[in-house]
């Protein structure tokens, strides 16, 4: 135990600050917490609310592997904090949870708000302040914390501090990236900040966006060069976005931040062989429309057709006339063209930040001792299903463990 009378400062109150603050506080230290917003959590409870997705029961040599060239850099954090102990961090505050038939580990509410409501509760009863409306604005000449408030500037010293502010991504919740120039013009390298998770766009003709925005494509195979993954996406009006594609955001944003754009390729029927489909599309149309006998000959849905004279179009072919064995190898091999990446407000998450190397091993950062860095603000990126989450948990532990330890020193 430390002091009680060695303080703390953690920046931003979303999972990976609040966690920080409950390690330090049950080591004995004197926390506060600081936040720019009204409340607390409010990119936790966004992503709630489709169903708060915690984690992931795969087991760990594959999870770690999902973080890609950052799973040597959070190896230690998720080893030490894995996702059995945030189910069980959770159990404890009374929110039982179980694993989706996907492998993902959700809380049986299903939703944030009752989880972080019992955790504030917690919090507070260990001491944790709150202060919000409180906005991080760098560090005063002689060292203390600066932040700016509503009746002014404030200054705050601390013993410790641990930075949780999070990406860029969805600023409207708190998190905007403003303190990379911060770090920045500290001297601390920063990888730019980058769309993570994220849609694309496709200049699809008028007549498909009006028509499809907003559509899902399920049940789909989605290539992107060497990497392929089943799920689902929707069409949206300026592109594609959804749970398949975040799967596949790393490998096209990088193609498109290189080649200016990239090809995505859509198997609308993968469980099919080529050979039944093409036997389908032989059958005698009649006097059916092209789109009737798509859905009734191989289950077709609308979106899916859609997008099959989308392609064609831009192809320059006429679906209607290609030969059947052609036109099933279209149906399993959709090109869909992006042209860009959704804006980074838009993104799930950002890929970029501080760089690992930046950090010691117990996430403080080299040229400013005493200063620690946990979350979204470092320089990883993992794939929705409870690896953002996790891995946020996880830094924020290891940052708050870290922190003890410099106070004890």
């Amino acid at each position: 135990m430390v002091s009680p009378s060695k303080s703390a400062a953690v920046i931003g109150a979303g999972p990976a600050g609040l966690i920080a603050a409950e390690v330090l506080a049950q080591g004995g230290a004197d926390v506060t917490v600081y936040d720019a917003m009204p409340s607390a959590g409010r990119k936790f409870l966004m992503a709630g609310r489709g169903g708060l997705n915690l984690t992931h029961s795969e087991p760990l040599p594959g999870f770690l592997a999902r973080y890609r060239e950052a799973a040597p850099n959070l190896k230690a954090a998720i080893d030490e904090f894995p996702p059995q102990d945030l189910r069980d961090w959770s159990e404890a505050l009374g929110q039982e949870t179980f694993v989706g038939s996907s492998g993902r580990v959700f809380p049986k509410a299903m939703k944030a708000s009752p989880l972080l409501r019992a955790w504030l509760r917690r919090l507070d009863g260990m001491g944790v302040k709150l202060v919000l409306r409180h906005r991080w604005i760098g560090w005063s000449g002689s060292g203390d914390l600066q932040f700016q408030a509503s009746d002014g500037t404030a200054e705050i010293d601390a013993d410790a501090t641990i930075l949780a502010l999070g990406g860029a991504s969805w600023p409207r919740l708190g998190s905007d990236g403003a303190w990379a120039e911060i770090l920045d013009a500290k001297g601390i390298v920063i990888s730019k900040l980058r769309s993570a998770n994220s849609g694309f766009t496709v200049a699809w003709s008028d007549i498909f966006r009006e028509r499809f925005e907003g559509q899902p494509l399920k049940g789909v195979a989605l290539t992107s060069g060497e990497h392929r993954v089943r799920g689902e996406a929707i069409i949206t009006r300026a592109g594609i976005e959804g749970g398949a594609i975040y799967a596949l955001s790393a490998e096209l944003r990088g193609t498109i931040l290189r080649d200016g754009q990239a090809r995505l390729t859509v198997n609308l029927r993968p469980d099919a062989e080529i050979g039944q489909l093409t036997a389908k599309l032989s059958a005698a149309r009649g006097k059916q429309s092209f789109s009737n006998f798509l859905r009734k000959a191989v289950n077709l849905s609308p979106v899916a057709i859609g997008l099959v004279q989308e392609s064609a179009k831009v192809s320059g072919l006429t679906p209607a006339s290609l030969p059947p064995a052609d036109l099933a190898r279209l149906i399993q091999a959709v090109p869909v063209h992006l042209n860009g990446v959704a804006p980074i407000a838009r993104a799930i998450s950002t890929a970029g930040g501080i760089a690992f190397n930046e950090l010691d091993a117990d996430f403080m950062l080299r040229r400013m001792p005493g200063v620690f860095a946990a979350g979204e603000m470092l320089d990883w990126e993992g794939p929705t299903g409870g690896y953002l989450l996790q891995a946020s948990f996880a830094t924020g532990v290891a940052a708050g463990k870290g922190a003890l330890k410099w106070l004890k020193s």
